[in-house]
């Protein structure tokens, strides 16, 4: 079966033909390219060496920047879309696109000096190096203002000490954006972090646990340790003291792109339910005509078109200059939810061959549970719309 058959109407009202031109050339990669190694790259933990550089010859690493800066030109509903499709068949692959897109790229773009950006995006938009992006410590994690990493200046360099984890694409990264404590003030207080770029091989920068995880095993999730990393004073990023509001921009963002991950992974736990449905066979019917699993699969198919609204609609307020932060949260918190949910189902009508390895319904399980995590948890996302909620009132 092809991916077309559970494909959405080609009509949307976020959407228009370029964008349902990226859909087909990044479905038609996925199927061909993507699709056949993403059993191994789960099973043998292994990072997506093989389709990288082929997703930045097709421009698919630097979607939404730029052509001065070597990106396509495009929007961020064309990124969304590359990362739901990919998604659809890998949820490795497509993670590790987001995280070197929205997480890694987009603060050297939006926060960074003219010489800042000329020196990394073009390279990173092309797929020449990978970016990465560290906020999470030990003791930092949703409250990241806590961050203990310092930075103590000393002429024209920084020195930084301590220890981030759960790095994405850490080990892969040429460049990471990484946050630390600059100055003397109190922990937790927001005005003493900034942001700074590090690069691959800069001494006193190392790599520490390299994490086995739940799902998303052949994505690269690694601790980052400083030991007197000197960094020099040009790779620090925007105004001192501006490194958290920045970051918390970037994860603002970022949740689009974890809605579209969630989004694809829930398409692809109804792509896989499907067909089998349809043609296996149970006292006598095809179980696609027994009212129980027929109405699974249209929760499923529900849920799935509602949250592609919630992502295409963030994705569209991102891309016409308007407050986006609400709709980013509501589409990342639904869309995991109903992405755990879909492959639940997708497990439950499949029966035993669901449960095991035969079919991608519980990679499909174990891939989505990180969208419910990663980038700000399901409990922060209802934190910031309450908050939001509270502001309107």
């Amino acid at each position: 079966m092809s991916l077309t058959e559970t494909m959405p109407s080609a009509v949307h009202p976020f959407l228009d033909e370029d964008h349902l031109d990226v859909r087909e050339m990044v479905r038609e990669f996925a199927l061909g390219e993507v699709a056949p190694i993403a059993t191994a790259l789960d099973e043998e933990k292994r990072f997506p060496h093989e389709t990288i550089p082929k997703l930045a010859e097709l421009g698919l690493l630097g979607v939404p920047w730029p052509e001065e800066y070597g990106g396509t030109g495009m929007d961020y509903r064309a990124y969304s879309i590359v990362v739901e499709e990919l998604a659809r068949v890998c949820g490795t692959t497509s993670i590790t696109v987001a995280a070197h897109t929205s997480l890694g790229t987009a603060p050297i773009y939006k926060f960074g000096t003219e010489e800042q950006k000329q020196r990394w995006v073009p390279r990173l938009a092309t797929g020449e190096m990978l970016g990465a992006f560290a906020l999470t410590e030990a003791g930092a994690g949703s409250d990241a203002k806590m961050t203990r990493v310092t930075a103590v200046q000393d002429g024209d360099h920084w020195v930084v000490n301590g220890t981030k984890i759960y790095c994405t694409n850490g080990t892969h990264a040429g460049t990471i954006v990484f946050t630390a404590r600059a100055g003397q003030g109190e922990l937790g207080d927001t005005k003493n972090i900034c942001a700074f770029v590090v690069e691959k091989d800069t001494p006193g920068f190392e790599y520490g646990t390299l994490e086995d995880k739940l799902g998303l095993r052949g994505s690269d999730t690694r601790e980052l340790v400083f030991k007197d990393c000197r960094i020099p004073a040009a790779n620090k990023l925007g105004e001192e003291g501006q490194g958290f509001h920045a970051f918390m921009q970037t994860l603002e963002a970022g949740r689009i792109s974890i809605g579209a991950m969630a989004l694809g992974l829930a398409q692809g736990a109804l792509d896989v339910a499907l067909p089998y449905v349809r043609e296996r066979e149970q006292f006598g019917k095809r179980l696609i005509r027994m009212q129980p699993v027929a109405h699974q699969l249209a929760d499923m198919a529900v849920e799935i078109r509602a949250a592609r609204n919630l992502v295409y609609e963030a994705a569209w307020l991102h891309d016409h200059g308007q407050p986006y932060g609400l709709a980013a949260s509501a589409a990342k918190l639904y869309a995991s939810e109903v992405a755990m949910r879909c492959a639940h189902r997708a497990i439950q009508v499949m029966g035993g061959v669901g449960y095991t390895r035969e079919y991608p319904a519980e990679r499909i399980m174990r891939d989505a549970k990180l969208c419910e995590i990663g980038e700000g948890t399901s409990e922060i996302q209802r934190l910031i719309i309450g908050r939001h909620l509270d502001r309107e009132g």
